[in-house]
Order: C-alpha cells, then structure tokens, then sequence
C-alpha cells in the first residue's frame, strides 16, 4: 500500500470503510473509553471486546458501556466471560460462578441454565450484550493445556446439552451467547495462543465428538460461534478453520445450517499472526465466512484497528475479498446489535433462572466489586464437589492451616491476575491461615519449614498433568499423611491425603466450598 492510498483510506468515511470497521472488534486499555476508539465509533465501528484490564467495578463498567453507547446507541459491548477460571468481571478477585467442568460434573441441565442467566442478568445490568461464551469443546483429551476445566467434560452428549442449557440461560437475560471453538479445540495438545493444534482424526469422529454440541447449539439458537485456530485435516488440510471456507462456509453455514454471527478467535493469537500476520489472517477470515474479527489481547490500540480496517478495504479493492462478502459480514454485526439493543429496550428479562434457586444465600462481599457471591453460584460449587476421605476418620480443622499452593503456570485463556485457591477462604473461616506458592522448584522441606507444627492444605490444580507436582505431593504426603489434598484443576489423578477434595475448577466460589468442607461446615 503506498503512503498516499494509506491517507486516502484512513480519511474516508465511505460505505466500504465503515463495513471494514463495522467486523472488528476490538480491545482497548484503561476503565474509560480513550479519544481514538470514540472517534473510530463516529466511522463506523460497531463493536468492543472487554477485558480484566476494563474493569474496576459494576458502577464504573456501567458508566463506560454508557459512554460507548452515547456515541452509537446500536454499539455491541463484548466480553470474554466464561465464569469459573476465565472471568473477566471479577478477575481482580476470582469469579462468584463455577465453571463449566464443575456444572457438568453436577450434570443438572436446570442449574447450568440458572447459573448461566444469573450470569447473562449481571452482564445486562452493566450494559455488556454479547458474551463470548460457553466453551461448546468436548475435552476429550485430558492433557489438553488449554481447554481442561472450561469445557463440560469428555462426552459429548454431556457437553451438548449443558451447553445448550448455558445458551438458554444467558439469551433469556438478553446478552448474546457464543459457542466457541467451532469445531472443537478439546482435543488439541497445544494451546493456539502459542501455536496450530492440529487434530488428526476422521470425519465420523468429528461428527459424533467434535460437531455434536455446536449442532445442539445452533438448533437452540445461539447468536454466535466463534471459530478455533485449528487445523483439522479431515475437514481442511491447508487451513485452519477461521480461515477455512470449507469449514465456515462449507460446514457451519451450509451443512449445519448457522444464520447467525460468526466470530473468529483472538486473531492476535499466534497459530494465526506467526504464520499469516493479523492483516492477511483478517482478510482471510471474512473471505472464509467469518463475520467479526476479535482483536484482544495486548493489541489494543489505535494503530491495529487502523492497519485491519486498511487491508479489508485494500482486500476490496485489489478483488482479492469479494465486497458483498464484506457487506455481508457487516450486517450480521449490525443484526445482532439490533438483537441486543430490541433486548435492553425491552428491560429486564425474566428467564430459567429465576425458578432454580435454592440453598441460603452466604451473603455479600463488598470488597469484591461485584456485589459478592449469588446464592446460585454457591450452591453450584457445592454441590460440583467430590469429597473422597482418606483411610483414618478426618477430623475437621479447628485450628489454623498452613496452605501450601502448588502454581502451574496459567495458560493465557484464565491469565495470572485471577487468584485462586482456598487460602483466603481458610483465613475468612480460621483466621491466622497462612499460604506459602511454590512453583516447578518446589522442596518439600520448604513447605514442612513453613508449616511448622500446622495442619497442611495442598493445593494442585490438573496434577495429573505436572510430574513437578506430583513428587512435591509424594514427598509432602510421606512426610505428613495428614495433609488435606484440594484438586481445583481437571480431577484425574488417584485420590489421596488425609481429604481429597476435588473442586472441578479454580474460581473463588470452589474455593469457599471447599473451605466449607474442610472445616466441617
């Protein structure tokens, strides 16, 4: 592109370049709309994707999707809120709702829909409309480094019909749901942030395993899926499928029968900018059949959008993307803002969830910034619990523990600024707790060191996946067998410790619930 079509481009408001910027979505930094993305929404921007970074407080979200919608009311806020490990909402201090592996370890389509709406009515009261959410991925691989506790569990008539819950549940309060990752990233041992997960198994398979929640999500009418930066041969051996015609054109479209909007992954990952670079990878999406293009993740500024909007409508241009596709993708985008908008108009939406509660509500926690637990949420995690007692008789704690947390590196779906664990919950319960976080160079003389005379609490999360963990454990159980053991990742190694108690995932409410049981509450 010479210099001079890169100030005609960046100048124009014509009908091409407001569709170019109509696809994208992207982020942005701070807890208050900066000057640069204002303007880009007087141009045509038509979407935002929200993050932890976003957020301080209810009131300050609702003050920010306000100012967002004062500059075009039809503005479509997103947000990649999953509850459980991935929360944006509460990442500063973990989230009030178990995760999608705890909700399918219930198995209760009833509570996974009153949990997703209790979610959905809290995102509406902020002023977000489209959730990036649920993960539909059948995690039939368990050392899938990405996936793991965000997905329902391995079987895929489980994982559809929670999913289909979930997608009920959320729409029912007015915020747009968005299976993800179309056509399945359960069984991928590489995480596309970092590289192409590449899924060699036949088209039966896929059917029956990958394809069968997406399926059941469609036919319930989810607003949206989002594509996975995947390669799955059977399907397409050249691309991955957010830039795979045969897979969102062909497949999604065509043979399952998906009207709504198709949103491709973050496209700063690197299974896509690594091997295309993000302004070929965007062209190539929307030319595939994708309808928005998410920009998250660290590439959150002015120049990024720019550099999209210009290589769509040069795409245009030069013939190499068709403009009735373009168009075509555009007005999906403004369909379901025009969904969302009809939705808030309408108020408050009464739904499933408001006839599943049950249990007596522990209250509020004003430090958290979100109005402290739901009732629902709570009684989710705990009833998501598997307790399994050691060979003595467990006595409840009485006195304070020491807790020792074993840290895998998080992948960088869940991030590193969500808390986790049961520490803090301990403290609330037996004040004097202490924890100590020991990573991949863990001694078990440290923690014995720190511990003292303490009863232990080990903290693992996905064991089974961490040799480093599983010796610290080995040591530590030798050398105390009265060591509570806490699984709060994908519950897969053999039971073991004093108490084993697995959560089905890290959010602050599994922890609660297992201090709940640890202390004999």
């Amino acid at each position: 592109m010479t210099p001079h079509m890169t100030t005609t481009l960046r100048g124009s408001t014509d009908t091409l370049t407001r569709d170019a910027l109509t696809v994208l979505q992207p982020g942005f930094p701070g807890t208050t709309p900066p000057d640069w993305l204002l303007r880009r929404i007087g141009e045509g921007l038509a979407s935002v994707g929200l993050f932890g970074r976003n957020i301080a407080s209810p009131e300050q979200l609702t003050a920010l999707t306000a100012r967002l919608r004062a500059e075009n009311g039809d503005m479509l806020v997103a947000i990649d809120e999953e509850g459980g490990d991935v929360t944006r909402l509460e990442a500063r201090h973990g989230s009030s709702f178990p995760g999608n592996l705890a909700l399918g370890t219930v198995d209760d389509p009833g509570l996974t829909r009153a949990v997703a709406h209790e979610l959905g009515r809290r995102l509406a009261a902020c002023g977000v409309d489209f959730n990036w959410a649920p993960s539909a991925d059948a995690n039939s691989n368990p050392d899938n480094p990405v996936i793991g506790v965000r997905s329902f569990g391995a079987d895929p008539a489980l994982v559809a019909r929670h999913t289909v819950a979930y997608v009920e549940g959320l729409q029912a309060a007015g915020v747009a749901a968005c299976v993800k990752h179309f056509p399945g990233h359960g069984d991928t041992n590489v995480d596309s942030h970092l590289a192409t997960p590449r899924i060699d198994v036949d088209l039966d398979t896929l059917h029956a395993r990958e394809l069968a929640s997406f399926r059941a999500a469609i036919a319930a009418g989810s607003k949206s899926v989002m594509s996975a930066h995947i390669l799955l041969p059977a399907l397409d051996p050249d691309r991955p499928a957010t830039l795979s015609p045969r897979i969102l054109t062909g497949l999604l479209r065509e043979e399952l029968g998906f009207d709504g909007l198709i949103v491709t992954d973050g496209i700063e990952m690197r299974a896509i900018a690594s091997t295309y670079g993000i302004e070929r990878g965007s062209v190539l999406a929307i030319a595939a059949g994708a309808d928005a293009i998410c920009v998250g993740g660290g590439m959150a500024d002015e120049g990024t959008v720019l550099r999209l909007r210009d290589a769509l409508v040069t795409a245009v241009r030069s013939g190499d993307l068709p403009e009735e596709r373009l168009a075509d993708a555009a007005a999906r985008v403004r369909a379901l803002a025009s969904w969302t908008r009809a939705h808030r108009a309408g108020g408050a939406q009464t739904g499933p969830g408001a006839a599943v509660q049950e249990g007596t509500a522990p209250g509020t926690d004003t430090d958290t910034g979100s109005g402290g637990y739901t009732e629902i949420g709570l009684v989710a995690a705990r009833r998501a619990l598997t307790v399994t007692p050691g060979e003595k008789p467990y006595e409840p704690l009485t006195e304070p523990p020491y807790v020792a947390s074993f840290a895998p590196v998080a992948n960088i779906a869940v991030g590193d600024e969500t808390p986790w664990g049961v520490g803090p919950e301990l403290a609330r319960l037996l004040p004097g707790t202490e924890t100590g976080t020991y990573g991949t160079e863990a001694g078990v003389e440290d923690v014995l060191r720190a511990a003292g005379e303490r009863r232990i609490v080990a903290v693992v999360r996905d064991a089974h996946r961490h040799a480093w963990m599983r010796e610290a454990l080995d040591g530590l159980l030798a050398a105390r067998p009265d060591t509570i053991v806490v699984e709060m990742g994908l519950n897969q190694a053999p039971p073991r410790g004093a108490l084993h108690i697995a959560t089905h995932g890290a959010a602050r409410v599994c922890g609660t619930a297992a201090a709940e049981v640890v202390t004999g509450g």
